[in-house]
């Protein structure tokens, strides 16, 4: 026995429309070819799916039965042409993003949804890590785009489109030594006391971009260096969408410095490799965020 996608979509066609020649009209058969159909799927199944001693063919409960699983055949049948159709196209079969741990609190998870929408069959994979094995994975092929802070040097490897700003918070718990009393510190302070960083896994990375104390200590799991510094081991600098949370509930506080600002903006980017062809889906994603950063940058400018 071989199901087809023609002979579940007139089995559907019969039960929606309650005769073979209404199903024929809204299929665009004739009512003979319908019937045959039919016939044919009975003969296959080895049941009776229509009752036919009437004016009309009535569904028999071998039918009903059958109903469900044939409208979800007939959409995996649709999702499977579309699949095919879109990867003809130029549609990867799988699009994978690595995003810096401490930026899976922005706003990266609202343009997929739209991408979702546009290609519901495109596998996607997210991968979070510490930056520079984010951008490692891509010059690798490991994935096709990464989330990342703006970079410091200019790579000719890469291109870019920015996605939003992050202010950058120095934070702390409230129970920590270095701040009882409501003591406020002066910048160079800072280094003098140990420092929670999320960094690379790999002992010969690059050192972290926001380490600025003598004695660090490293994570390279954004939950794992909250817990840290919940726990009083340590100041850390993470951007505001990350540790807003803490801060509300008073886990973390921002340090007070007496000498300059204890935040900072920075840009957060989403970059690709130039030596790497995009498919569609990777090219979508990358119109949504650039179309979403021109509308903030618009509105911006209007409320100026």
């Amino acid at each position: 026995m071989s199901l087809t996608k023609d002979a579940i979509q007139v089995f559907l066609a019969v039960l929606d429309k309650g005769s073979f020649s209404a199903a024929a009209r809204s299929i665009g058969r004739v009512p003979s070819a319908v019937s045959m159909c039919i016939a044919n799927l009975e003969a296959d199944l080895n049941l009776e799916l229509f009752d036919r001693r009437g004016r009309e063919p009535l569904p028999t409960p071998a039918a009903s039965a059958l109903e469900a699983k044939a409208r979800f055949m007939l959409q995996q049948f649709e999702l499977w042409e579309a699949q095919a159709l879109a990867l003809s196209k130029g549609l990867e079969s799988r699009l994978s993003l690595a995003i810096a741990p401490e930026l899976l609190a922005s706003d990266w998870a609202g343009p997929l949804g739209q991408l979702a929408l546009r290609y519901p069959s495109l596998e996607v994979e997210v991968l979070a890590a510490p930056e520079t094995d984010a951008i490692r994975l891509l010059h690798e092929g490991r994935v096709q785009l990464a989330v990342v802070f703006e970079s410091q040097q200019f790579d000719s490897r890469e291109c870019c489109q920015e996605m939003s700003k992050e202010n950058m918070l120095a934070v702390i718990a409230p129970s920590h030594p270095a701040i009882t009393g409501g003591r406020i510190l002066r910048t160079e302070e800072l280094a003098e006391h140990r420092q929670i960083v999320v960094a690379s896994r790999e002992p010969n990375a690059a050192p972290p971009r926001f380490l600025q104390a003598h004695h660090h200590w490293r994570s390279d799991n954004h939950t794992a260096a909250l817990s840290m510094l919940q726990a009083g081991l340590g100041w850390g600098f993470l951007p505001e969408s990350l540790v807003k949370p803490q801060l509300n509930a008073g886990t973390l506080v921002e340090i007070t410095l007496d000498n300059i600002s204890s935040f900072s903006a920075l840009w957060v980017d989403l970059i690709w490799s130039n030596s790497q062809p995009l498919g569609l889906g990777a090219q979508y994603f990358i119109a949504l965020i650039r179309e979403k950063q021109q509308r903030e940058t618009a509105a911006a400018r209007s409320a100026h």
